[in-house]
Protein backbone atom coordinates (compact mmCIF):
# COMPACT_ATOMS: atom_id res chain seq x y z
CA UNK A 1 0.00 0.00 0.00
CA UNK A 2 2.64 2.28 1.07
CA UNK A 3 5.17 1.56 -2.17
CA UNK A 4 2.06 2.33 -3.92
CA UNK A 5 1.68 5.34 -2.93
CA UNK A 6 5.13 6.42 -3.07
CA UNK A 7 5.19 5.71 -7.19
CA UNK A 8 2.22 7.46 -7.05
CA UNK A 9 3.22 10.61 -5.74
CA UNK A 10 6.18 10.30 -7.82
CA UNK A 11 4.44 9.56 -11.09
CA UNK A 12 2.54 12.89 -9.88
CA UNK A 13 5.08 14.79 -10.56
CA UNK A 14 7.63 13.30 -13.38
CA UNK A 15 9.54 16.31 -14.05
CA UNK A 16 10.80 16.62 -10.90
CA UNK A 17 11.50 13.49 -9.95
CA UNK A 18 13.24 12.88 -13.09
CA UNK A 19 15.34 15.93 -12.37
CA UNK A 20 16.06 14.03 -9.10
CA UNK A 21 17.39 10.76 -10.59
CA UNK A 22 19.25 12.43 -13.36
CA UNK A 23 21.26 14.59 -10.45
CA UNK A 24 21.64 11.45 -8.30
CA UNK A 25 23.01 9.55 -11.37
CA UNK A 26 25.10 11.85 -11.79
CA UNK A 27 26.96 11.90 -8.78
CA UNK A 28 27.36 8.33 -9.10
CA UNK A 29 28.63 8.46 -12.53
CA UNK A 30 31.26 11.13 -11.69
CA UNK A 31 32.44 8.84 -8.59
CA UNK A 32 32.25 5.43 -11.32
CA UNK A 33 34.52 7.26 -13.67
CA UNK A 34 36.77 8.80 -11.18
CA UNK A 35 37.46 5.68 -9.82
CA UNK A 36 37.46 3.47 -13.37
CA UNK A 37 39.18 6.61 -14.96
CA UNK A 38 41.96 5.93 -12.31
CA UNK A 39 42.19 1.91 -12.27
CA UNK A 40 41.95 2.50 -16.70
CA UNK A 41 45.01 4.46 -16.79
CA UNK A 42 47.71 2.55 -14.06
CA UNK A 43 46.61 -0.81 -15.84
CA UNK A 44 47.46 0.72 -19.24
CA UNK A 45 50.59 2.18 -17.90
CA UNK A 46 51.37 -1.63 -15.95
CA UNK A 47 50.60 -3.23 -19.36
CA UNK A 48 53.17 -1.77 -21.06
CA UNK A 49 55.84 -1.57 -18.74
CA UNK A 50 54.74 -5.68 -18.37
CA UNK A 51 55.01 -5.95 -22.24
CA UNK A 52 58.53 -4.68 -22.57
CA UNK A 53 59.79 -8.25 -21.62
CA UNK A 54 62.45 -7.35 -19.61
CA UNK A 55 63.21 -9.06 -15.96
CA UNK A 56 65.11 -5.90 -14.59
CA UNK A 57 64.76 -2.37 -14.53
CA UNK A 58 67.65 0.15 -13.77
CA UNK A 59 66.52 3.74 -13.17
CA UNK A 60 68.85 7.38 -12.49
CA UNK A 61 69.29 7.94 -8.51
CA UNK A 62 66.84 9.84 -6.94
CA UNK A 63 63.90 9.06 -9.26
CA UNK A 64 60.95 6.79 -7.99
CA UNK A 65 58.96 4.09 -9.99
CA UNK A 66 56.50 6.61 -10.82
CA UNK A 67 58.42 9.84 -11.69
CA UNK A 68 60.82 10.07 -13.94
CA UNK A 69 63.79 12.56 -15.03
CA UNK A 70 64.39 13.00 -19.10
CA UNK A 71 67.91 11.62 -18.81
CA UNK A 72 70.70 12.01 -16.43
CA UNK A 73 71.75 8.18 -16.95
CA UNK A 74 75.31 7.66 -18.93
CA UNK A 75 74.72 5.53 -22.25
CA UNK A 76 77.28 3.89 -21.10
CA UNK A 77 76.18 2.07 -18.33
CA UNK A 78 73.83 -0.19 -20.90
CA UNK A 79 77.20 -1.66 -22.06
CA UNK A 80 78.24 -2.32 -18.32
CA UNK A 81 75.50 -3.84 -16.88
CA UNK A 82 75.14 -5.97 -20.10
CA UNK A 83 78.41 -7.66 -19.09
CA UNK A 84 77.05 -8.48 -15.71
CA UNK A 85 76.88 -12.27 -14.47
CA UNK A 86 73.81 -13.80 -15.42
CA UNK A 87 72.09 -10.69 -17.55
CA UNK A 88 72.19 -11.66 -21.02
CA UNK A 89 70.81 -8.64 -22.54
CA UNK A 90 70.89 -5.00 -21.66
CA UNK A 91 69.02 -1.81 -23.52
CA UNK A 92 68.66 1.73 -22.62
CA UNK A 93 65.72 3.89 -22.94
CA UNK A 94 65.25 7.62 -22.80
CA UNK A 95 61.75 9.21 -22.29
CA UNK A 96 61.11 13.16 -23.44
CA UNK A 97 58.17 15.05 -21.80
CA UNK A 98 55.86 16.67 -24.77
CA UNK A 99 53.34 18.03 -22.73
CA UNK A 100 51.24 16.97 -19.72
CA UNK A 101 51.49 13.60 -19.23
CA UNK A 102 52.55 12.53 -23.06
CA UNK A 103 55.92 11.84 -23.68
CA UNK A 104 57.95 10.61 -26.75
CA UNK A 105 60.44 7.34 -26.32
CA UNK A 106 63.47 6.63 -27.78
CA UNK A 107 64.99 2.99 -28.60
CA UNK A 108 66.87 0.64 -30.26
CA UNK A 109 64.32 -0.63 -32.31
CA UNK A 110 66.64 -3.71 -32.72
CA UNK A 111 67.52 -4.05 -29.45
CA UNK A 112 63.93 -3.94 -28.34
CA UNK A 113 62.64 -6.38 -30.40
CA UNK A 114 65.54 -8.56 -28.81
CA UNK A 115 63.23 -8.28 -25.84
CA UNK A 116 60.06 -8.97 -26.35
CA UNK A 117 59.99 -9.39 -30.62
CA UNK A 118 59.07 -6.51 -31.58
CA UNK A 119 56.04 -4.37 -32.02
CA UNK A 120 53.10 -5.66 -33.90
CA UNK A 121 52.08 -3.33 -36.80
CA UNK A 122 49.05 -2.15 -37.69
CA UNK A 123 50.01 -0.80 -40.83
CA UNK A 124 53.13 0.60 -42.24
CA UNK A 125 56.41 -1.07 -40.55
CA UNK A 126 59.47 -0.11 -38.57
CA UNK A 127 61.69 2.75 -38.29
CA UNK A 128 63.68 2.94 -41.24
CA UNK A 129 65.37 6.09 -41.06
CA UNK A 130 66.29 9.26 -38.83
CA UNK A 131 63.05 11.58 -38.59
CA UNK A 132 60.60 7.87 -38.80
CA UNK A 133 58.17 7.50 -35.74
CA UNK A 134 55.80 4.89 -35.04
CA UNK A 135 52.66 5.67 -33.11
CA UNK A 136 50.32 3.21 -31.40
CA UNK A 137 46.55 2.47 -32.83
CA UNK A 138 44.71 4.67 -29.84
CA UNK A 139 47.20 7.61 -30.57
CA UNK A 140 46.49 7.27 -34.26
CA UNK A 141 43.21 6.97 -34.01
CA UNK A 142 42.40 10.16 -32.05
CA UNK A 143 44.41 12.25 -33.76
CA UNK A 144 43.26 10.98 -37.10
CA UNK A 145 46.63 9.77 -38.55
CA UNK A 146 47.99 7.22 -41.13
CA UNK A 147 50.98 5.63 -42.22
CA UNK A 148 53.27 8.19 -44.34
CA UNK A 149 51.93 11.15 -42.68
CA UNK A 150 54.23 14.25 -41.05
CA UNK A 151 53.59 14.88 -37.16
CA UNK A 152 55.54 17.42 -35.18
CA UNK A 153 56.55 16.40 -31.54
CA UNK A 154 59.36 17.84 -29.68
CA UNK A 155 59.10 20.47 -31.77
CA UNK A 156 60.20 18.41 -34.52
CA UNK A 157 58.58 17.15 -37.56
CA UNK A 158 58.72 13.04 -38.11
CA UNK A 159 57.16 10.87 -40.40
CA UNK A 160 54.85 7.98 -39.60
CA UNK A 161 56.46 4.65 -40.39
CA UNK A 162 54.00 2.83 -39.05
CA UNK A 163 51.32 2.36 -36.56
CA UNK A 164 51.61 -0.45 -33.47
CA UNK A 165 49.53 -2.40 -32.03
CA UNK A 166 49.03 0.00 -28.40
CA UNK A 167 49.88 -1.80 -24.86
CA UNK A 168 53.90 -2.49 -26.03
CA UNK A 169 55.94 0.29 -24.02
CA UNK A 170 55.11 3.53 -25.01
CA UNK A 171 52.20 5.21 -27.54
CA UNK A 172 54.99 7.42 -29.91
CA UNK A 173 58.42 5.35 -30.41
CA UNK A 174 61.84 7.06 -32.35
CA UNK A 175 65.25 6.08 -32.63
CA UNK A 176 67.04 6.87 -29.61
CA UNK A 177 70.30 8.24 -31.06
CA UNK A 178 67.83 11.18 -32.85
CA UNK A 179 65.83 12.12 -30.29
CA UNK A 180 68.90 12.33 -27.87
CA UNK A 181 70.41 14.53 -30.83
CA UNK A 182 67.00 16.65 -30.88
CA UNK A 183 66.91 17.24 -26.84
CA UNK A 184 70.47 17.95 -26.49
CA UNK A 185 71.07 14.80 -24.33
CA UNK A 186 73.66 13.07 -26.63
CA UNK A 187 74.80 9.58 -25.02
CA UNK A 188 72.11 9.93 -22.33
CA UNK A 189 69.47 7.62 -21.57
CA UNK A 190 66.35 7.44 -19.11
CA UNK A 191 66.85 4.03 -18.20
CA UNK A 192 67.98 0.52 -18.54
CA UNK A 193 65.86 -2.92 -18.92
CA UNK A 194 67.80 -5.90 -18.18
CA UNK A 195 67.53 -9.38 -19.75
CA UNK A 196 68.89 -12.31 -17.55
CA UNK A 197 69.12 -16.58 -18.30
CA UNK A 198 67.02 -17.48 -15.81
CA UNK A 199 63.92 -16.09 -13.43
CA UNK A 200 65.66 -17.57 -10.54
CA UNK A 201 69.00 -15.31 -11.20
CA UNK A 202 66.86 -12.23 -10.75
CA UNK A 203 67.43 -11.89 -6.89
CA UNK A 204 70.85 -12.54 -6.89
CA UNK A 205 71.27 -10.20 -10.21
CA UNK A 206 69.44 -6.91 -8.11
CA UNK A 207 71.73 -7.48 -5.12
CA UNK A 208 75.19 -7.39 -6.95
CA UNK A 209 74.18 -4.41 -9.02
CA UNK A 210 72.90 -2.49 -5.84
CA UNK A 211 76.29 -3.15 -4.42
CA UNK A 212 77.81 -2.24 -7.66
CA UNK A 213 75.56 0.90 -8.06
CA UNK A 214 74.90 2.08 -4.33
CA UNK A 215 71.69 4.78 -4.82
CA UNK A 216 70.32 3.28 -8.13
CA UNK A 217 67.03 2.19 -7.56
CA UNK A 218 66.95 -1.14 -9.39
CA UNK A 219 63.65 -2.98 -9.33
CA UNK A 220 62.33 -6.57 -10.61
CA UNK A 221 59.92 -5.89 -13.48
CA UNK A 222 57.11 -7.34 -11.55
CA UNK A 223 58.09 -5.27 -8.66
CA UNK A 224 57.24 -2.27 -10.87
CA UNK A 225 54.52 -3.18 -12.00
CA UNK A 226 52.38 -4.12 -9.28
CA UNK A 227 53.54 -0.75 -7.91
CA UNK A 228 50.71 0.57 -10.44
CA UNK A 229 47.64 0.54 -8.47
CA UNK A 230 45.52 3.51 -6.78
CA UNK A 231 46.97 2.82 -3.50
CA UNK A 232 50.22 3.27 -4.08
CA UNK A 233 50.24 6.91 -5.97
CA UNK A 234 50.81 9.39 -3.84
CA UNK A 235 47.38 11.32 -3.12
CA UNK A 236 45.84 9.78 -5.37
CA UNK A 237 43.14 7.71 -3.15
CA UNK A 238 42.63 10.68 -0.76
CA UNK A 239 41.77 12.61 -3.97
CA UNK A 240 38.69 9.79 -4.79
CA UNK A 241 38.26 9.94 -0.71
CA UNK A 242 37.45 13.66 -1.33
CA UNK A 243 35.30 13.20 -4.51
CA UNK A 244 33.21 10.82 -2.55
CA UNK A 245 32.75 13.11 0.05
CA UNK A 246 31.23 15.76 -2.34
CA UNK A 247 29.05 13.11 -4.19
CA UNK A 248 27.74 12.30 -0.48
CA UNK A 249 26.86 16.15 0.12
CA UNK A 250 25.76 16.60 -3.49
CA UNK A 251 23.07 13.49 -2.82
CA UNK A 252 22.24 15.29 -0.08
CA UNK A 253 21.22 18.77 -1.69
CA UNK A 254 19.57 17.03 -4.36
CA UNK A 255 17.38 15.27 -2.01
CA UNK A 256 16.75 17.48 0.59
CA UNK A 257 15.98 20.07 -1.70
CA UNK A 258 13.59 17.95 -3.63
CA UNK A 259 11.84 16.31 -0.55
CA UNK A 260 11.48 19.85 1.02
CA UNK A 261 9.92 21.49 -1.91
CA UNK A 262 7.44 18.33 -2.29
CA UNK A 263 6.61 18.86 1.44
CA UNK A 264 5.54 22.05 0.91
CA UNK A 265 3.44 21.43 -2.41
CA UNK A 266 1.70 18.28 -0.39
CA UNK A 267 1.23 20.02 3.14
CA UNK A 268 -2.82 19.92 2.70
CA UNK A 269 -2.08 16.09 1.54
CA UNK A 270 -0.43 15.50 4.86
CA UNK A 271 -3.09 17.00 6.69
CA UNK A 272 -5.64 15.18 5.14
CA UNK A 273 -3.67 11.82 5.76
CA UNK A 274 -3.01 12.64 9.51
CA UNK A 275 -6.95 13.83 10.09
CA UNK A 276 -8.05 10.11 8.45
CA UNK A 277 -5.57 8.67 10.86
CA UNK A 278 -2.21 8.48 9.67
CA UNK A 279 0.51 8.42 12.23
CA UNK A 280 3.64 10.29 12.10
CA UNK A 281 5.60 6.82 11.67
CA UNK A 282 3.38 6.46 8.29
CA UNK A 283 4.09 9.46 7.15
CA UNK A 284 7.57 9.39 7.76
CA UNK A 285 7.94 6.11 6.05
CA UNK A 286 6.03 7.04 2.83
CA UNK A 287 8.55 10.33 2.99
CA UNK A 288 11.84 7.89 3.09
CA UNK A 289 10.37 5.65 1.18
CA UNK A 290 10.53 7.68 -1.67
CA UNK A 291 14.14 9.42 -1.01
CA UNK A 292 15.58 5.36 -0.99
CA UNK A 293 13.61 5.31 -4.50
CA UNK A 294 14.78 8.32 -5.75
CA UNK A 295 18.42 7.50 -5.11
CA UNK A 296 18.53 3.72 -6.01
CA UNK A 297 16.78 4.64 -9.32
CA UNK A 298 19.70 7.38 -9.36
CA UNK A 299 21.92 4.57 -8.91
CA UNK A 300 21.08 2.46 -11.61
CA UNK A 301 21.45 5.68 -14.03
CA UNK A 302 24.65 6.15 -12.46
CA UNK A 303 25.76 2.96 -13.54
CA UNK A 304 24.14 3.05 -16.94
CA UNK A 305 26.04 6.63 -17.50
CA UNK A 306 29.28 5.22 -16.13
CA UNK A 307 29.02 2.83 -19.37
CA UNK A 308 28.28 5.53 -21.56
CA UNK A 309 31.40 7.37 -20.35
CA UNK A 310 33.64 4.44 -21.01
CA UNK A 311 32.64 4.71 -24.92
CA UNK A 312 32.63 8.12 -25.27
CA UNK A 313 36.32 7.91 -23.74
CA UNK A 314 37.14 5.22 -25.83
CA UNK A 315 35.54 6.20 -29.02
CA UNK A 316 37.04 10.35 -28.80
CA UNK A 317 39.84 9.93 -26.03
CA UNK A 318 41.58 6.53 -26.32
CA UNK A 319 45.30 7.97 -26.42
CA UNK A 320 44.93 10.46 -23.81
CA UNK A 321 42.34 8.74 -21.29
CA UNK A 322 41.86 4.89 -20.29
CA UNK A 323 38.43 4.41 -18.24
CA UNK A 324 37.87 0.46 -16.97
CA UNK A 325 34.72 -0.78 -15.70
CA UNK A 326 34.42 -0.93 -12.09
CA UNK A 327 31.57 -3.03 -11.07
CA UNK A 328 33.06 -3.74 -7.03
CA UNK A 329 32.58 0.15 -6.55
CA UNK A 330 28.36 -0.07 -8.40
CA UNK A 331 27.20 -1.18 -4.87
CA UNK A 332 29.84 1.64 -2.82
CA UNK A 333 28.41 4.18 -5.35
CA UNK A 334 24.76 2.94 -4.60
CA UNK A 335 24.97 3.44 -0.78
CA UNK A 336 26.87 6.88 -0.95
CA UNK A 337 24.10 7.77 -2.84
CA UNK A 338 21.63 6.62 -0.60
CA UNK A 339 23.25 7.57 2.21
CA UNK A 340 23.39 11.26 1.05
CA UNK A 341 19.87 10.61 0.03
CA UNK A 342 18.63 9.55 3.73
CA UNK A 343 20.52 12.49 5.78
CA UNK A 344 19.03 14.61 2.73
CA UNK A 345 15.35 13.68 3.45
CA UNK A 346 15.41 13.82 6.89
CA UNK A 347 14.18 17.19 7.88
CA UNK A 348 12.14 17.42 5.34
CA UNK A 349 10.28 14.23 6.56
CA UNK A 350 10.34 15.36 10.20
CA UNK A 351 9.13 18.54 9.22
CA UNK A 352 5.95 16.19 7.55
CA UNK A 353 5.51 14.01 9.97
CA UNK A 354 5.03 16.76 13.20
CA UNK A 355 2.73 18.86 11.26
CA UNK A 356 -0.86 19.73 12.85
CA UNK A 357 -3.82 18.37 10.74
CA UNK A 358 -5.62 21.61 11.45
CA UNK A 359 -2.51 23.93 9.92
CA UNK A 360 -2.01 21.75 6.93
CA UNK A 361 -5.69 21.60 5.84
CA UNK A 362 -5.79 24.90 6.13
CA UNK A 363 -2.59 25.51 4.53
CA UNK A 364 -2.80 27.71 0.84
Amino acid sequence: MISKLVIANLMHRPIRSLLGVVAIGVVVTMMLTLVGLSRGMLEAAAERQNSIGADIVVRPPGTSLLGLSSAPLNEKLVGVLGEQPHVTLAVGQIVFPIGGIDTITGINLNEFSKLNGGFTYRSGGPLSAPDDILVDEYYARQNKLSVGMPLRVANHEWKIAGIIASGKLARLVVDSKRLQELTGNEGKISQVFLKVDTKDSIPAVIKALKEKLPGYPIYAMEEVVSFFAVENIPGLQAFINVVIGISVLVGFLVVFLSMYTAVLERTREIGILKALGASPWLILRIILREAVFLSLCGAVAGIILSFVSRWAIDRFVPASLAQVLVPEWWPIAAAVALIGALLGTMYPAWRAASQDPIEALSYE
